[in-house]
Formats: C-alpha cells, structure tokens, sequence
C-alpha cells in the first residue's frame, strides 16, 4: 500500500504474540527503498499495561486514605477543606501532629497559617494545655524579646517592679505559635535558637537560666532560605525551625474551596447579623474565577460586607464585584 502499517502476528515456535508496525522508506523516485520494521512484544505490553493499570489502582486507593484520616480529623476542627490539594496539607498536618517537634508553616497572607497551627495542637499530645499565639511583626522590635522571654525586675525602666514572665514561660507545656517568624530581629533570632536547642529560656536581666517545655510552630509569609542568603535571617535558626515544612497553597490554586468557603462565611454572616442573604449564580461565577490575592480572608471579608450592604435578599454580581 505504501503506507505505514501495524499488524498483530503469532509466532509459531514460541507461541508468543508481537505487534509489528512497518514504515516503507522512499528513494529520491518515489519507489520503496527499503521499510523499517519495529516488533513489540504483546505480553510485554499487557504486562505493562496491567501493571499500570494496578499502579493506578494504589494511587486512588492512597488518595480515598489520604481524605479519609483527613477527614477525620478535620471533623474535630473549624476547617473546610474540598480541593485535593488542601486534602494533601492537611494529611501532612495530621501526620506531624502528634509528633512533639517543630513544624514551620509557609503561605501567602491570609491562607489560613494560624487556623492550620489551631488544626496541629488541636490534634496534639498538648491539646489539653494553652496554645498561645504572638505575631511578631505586630509588636515593636524593642519589645519582642521581653514578650517573647519575658524580663526581672528592675531590668530596665518602666517594667513591672516584681517581672514579667514571657510568652514561653507562660506557653510551658503547651504551644507556642510564632506568625511572620521571618520579623524577628538577629539578636532575638540568636535567643530564640538556643531556646529551641536548650529548651531553656532566660529572662531580660537574669543571668540563670528556667526550663521550659514548649513545642513551637512557627509561620511565615515570606520566603526564609531566599531571606538566609540575603543575610536578613540566620542560617542556623532557619534549619532549626524547618524540621516539618508544611506549605498552604494560596486560594487561587484550590479553587474547589473557593464555593463551599464563601457559603459557609455567607451561612457565619447571616446568623451573626440575623439576615437571610444569597448568591445569585453569576456571583458564584464571578467568585470562582477571581484570584483571591488577599485568600480565603479576602473572601470572608467580602461575605460580611456584601451581607451588611447588599440591598434585597439576593447578592448580585455588581454587589460582589465591588
């Protein structure tokens, strides 16, 4: 026929089956010269395809456990959780739980880092005890260290005559959640290290050190190793507070959340302000194709206010858009 052609042939001697596709190849006339001729074995290739098709199998198996122990304990917590992607930061999340060391929770601002440390000690060993929060780009950087590690009496002007203890101190036995890690400044970061290597913390203006049994997790919207090799954050601290990495992606990339989220604000909303508002269906377009540069707390904002200004019952795209 001239043309390339596949056929399916028994190989009397071995009983074996093979595919053999032929290619003619053509001289400067037009006429065959000669055809080049590829032979694949047929049990190969259903081997191969079985084996894929078993592979395939444990991965969708792997992905149901995966949700599944997720699931579980997502039940325990306020967390929504619809995108696989999330399914997968949350399956991390359970597995370093109950695990007492140091986890560092890296994401755009407004991702949910501190609801996903809640998620951590929530299903900790520590669950029972406090979990105290501190964001350390909220507090004057000649303030941080006496909050973190708190300070003696007469330590300086102004402080409390008998101390004050820090947040460590008063975090002893439970967690301690450290957000926007990367705001600490090198003379802080130093302390912070040894606490985390000595578990022991020493107050501003004491020489003896105190013992104290606290699991930190820390967060960050900013990118640490890039910060270690501009020299804006110690190396030393940045592989302390790295043992368990866990990364929330931004809403943009887990647009399954995006719907079951703004419902459940919606729902949140309008108990709180005794209202009965709805999306239109061009609203919930406009929700899922927009990129939420401010993540899920751009999108809980945007419930409370379209509640609390749209006029009539059913929220309108223009009502959203704005």
């Amino acid at each position: 026929s001239g043309k390339p052609m596949t056929i399916e042939q028994t190989f009397y001697r071995t009983g074996r089956k093979a595919y053999i596709s032929s290619t003619p190849v053509f001289d400067a006339d037009g006429n065959i010269a000669m055809i080049v001729s590829n032979t694949r074995d047929f049990q190969m290739i259903e081997d191969l395809r079985r084996e894929l098709t078993q592979k395939n199998e444990q991965v969708l198996e792997y992905e149901e456990r995966i949700k599944a122990i997720a699931q579980q304990n997502i039940n325990q917590s306020q967390l929504l959780v619809n995108d696989p992607r999330m399914y997968e930061t949350i399956y991390k999340a359970s597995k370093v739980a109950d695990k007492d060391t140091t986890v560092l929770i890296q994401g755009e601002t407004g991702t949910g880092k501190e609801m996903l440390a809640n998620f951590i000690h929530q299903n900790s060993l520590r669950k029972d005890k406090i979990l105290l929060c501190l964001n350390c780009g909220a507090i004057s950087k000649d303030l941080i260290e006496t909050e973190l590690f708190g300070y003696v009496g007469g330590a300086f002007t102004g402080g409390l005559p008998k101390g004050k203890p820090g947040y460590f101190e008063i975090a002893d036995g439970g967690t301690l959640f450290l957000d926007e890690i990367g705001e600490l400044p090198f003379n802080v970061q130093m302390k912070l290290l040894r606490t985390l290597q000595e578990k022991e913390i020493i107050r501003v203006g004491a020489g003896k050190p105190k013992k104290v049994d606290v699991r930190v997790i820390a967060a960050t919207n900013r990118d640490l190793k890039e910060m270690v090799e501009q020299n804006e954050f110690r190396a030393d601290l940045y592989y302390r507070l790295n043992v368990v990495n866990i990364e929330i992606p931004p809403l943009r990339e887990r647009r399954q959340d995006i719907i079951p989220l703004a419902n459940l604000f919606l729902k949140r909303f309008n108990d709180k302000f005794k209202t009965n508002k709805r999306l239109s269906a061009y609203s919930y377009k406009m929700l899922e194709d927009y990129d939420w540069p401010g993540n899920v707390r751009q999108l809980r904002n945007l419930m409370e206010r379209v509640v609390v200004l749209s006029q009539g019952r059913e929220v309108s795209a223009e009502q959203v858009r704005e």
